[in-house]
């Protein structure tokens, strides 16, 4: 099936929905719809192209140093007392193509074999098609890698480490909008308008329900000085994924590198309008319900309740900081990555630059750790 025939099929399918949802659809559903309906949504089309001929950038598309800074940290952690000797599991989720997990275990197999022999790296990943381009990715690296699709296929927990890059940022969200003359949120949905899709409202939703989902309370005082609009993109999926990660976490760390803000933040005129933002060759969307399935839709994370899930579930926060701080922490301590041939060295720097540099990769992006409270540790 062509692009432009997947997204015919997908833009049927999302109508349909509305309909059978009598006439306006949340948002979440669209979204969801839209990035992973099953051989049709963004993700699930090989076409989706990342990097620089694509719609966006990642670490991960910038080159292979991102794999080998990220491979010298989990080294690092392997030798602690709590893992020495042992299985070291590796879990990722949301690993697209595999290009990271094969980046990763590439570096620790030159540059930790103490580790990569004891590595176990698996993939969580409910797409069938994703997991496809993962085994054709990870072809060579067949005795240390295997798929599953959720936390309940897990025989044990996991000692090691758990991480995710910009997989968060696309779960999909809730939209409330504040009707200020009315002091009420509304959760708006998508309908049906002509040949497109617009925006409509749903139901109300209570002010303690949008503070408990957001992280942040919500006093009279503030909700006197939200402008008519003002609208949040909340994802409660990505703080019960964590959830879950945390307590299949019996010794290690939970990772994840993603953009976003501290619950206080969203609240700020800077974001009025929301965090959803649509993206396709590099430029932000006009309009995010336009050609569904053509354009990556996104969120921003919500690090203040990422975190107090880790807490909730007996994880204590070890980093939570800019994607420059923690990379430039991790090269410091390992000057051979900056040897090799001139060739070499001025792309690793080219890499560098692109991972931390603040008007690249560096600022936009967060990274939180946190680790399980074990001795030795």
């Amino acid at each position: 099936m062509s692009d432009a025939e997947a997204l015919k099929v997908l833009e049927t399918e999302i109508r349909a929905a509305i309909q059978a949802a009598g006439g306006v659809l949340s948002f979440r559903r669209f979204m969801d719809l839209a990035l992973y309906a099953p051989g049709l949504g963004y993700y699930e089309r090989r076409s989706t192209r990342i990097g620089r001929a694509g719609d966006f950038m990642t670490s991960v598309s910038t080159g292979p140093l991102f794999g080998e800074l990220l491979a010298a940290q989990i080294a690092e952690w392997s030798r602690a007392r709590c893992l020495q000797d042992s299985t070291v599991s590796l879990v990722e989720s949301g690993a697209h193509t595999g290009r990271l997990a094969a980046d990763i275990l590439e570096a620790l197999c030159r540059d930790a074999p103490d580790v990569f022999e004891r590595v176990i790296y698996t993939l969580m990943e409910p797409s069938a098609i994703r997991r496809d381009w993962q085994r054709e990715t990870l072809e060579s690296w067949n005795g240390c890698t295997r798929w599953i699709t959720g936390w309940s296929e897990l025989q044990t927990g996991v000692r090691g480490v758990i991480l995710t890059n910009e997989l968060l940022d696309a779960f999909p969200v809730t939209r409330y909008i504040w009707e200020a003359s009315r002091e009420r949120w509304l959760e708006a949905g998508v309908q049906c308008i002509d040949e497109g899709f617009g925006w409509a409202r749903l139901e109300s939703a209570t002010t303690d329900r949008v503070a408990e989902l957001l992280g942040h309370p919500l006093p009279l005082e503030l909700l006197a000085v939200l402008p008519e609009g003002f609208a949040l993109d909340l994802a409660a999926g990505a703080a019960e994924w964590w959830s879950e990660a945390a307590r299949a976490l019996t010794s290690g760390r939970l990772i994840t590198f993603d953009y976003g803000l501290e619950a206080s933040e969203f609240l700020t005129p800077k974001y009025a309008s929301g965090t959803l933002r649509g993206y396709l060759k590099h430029r932000t969307a006009r309009d995010e319900l336009a050609s569904p399935g053509a354009a990556d839709l996104t969120a921003h994370v919500n690090f203040t309740t990422l975190r107090q899930a880790g807490v909730e579930a007996g994880l204590e926060t070890e980093f939570m900081g800019s994607q420059r701080v923690f990379l430039t922490e991790v090269f410091a301590r390992r000057p051979a990555m900056a040897m090799g041939s001139e060739a070499e060295k001025a792309s690793r720097l080219r890499q560098f630059h692109a991972l931390t540099h603040p008007e690249h990769l560096g600022r936009a992006f967060r990274v939180l750790v946190q680790h399980r409270v074990t001795p030795g540790q």
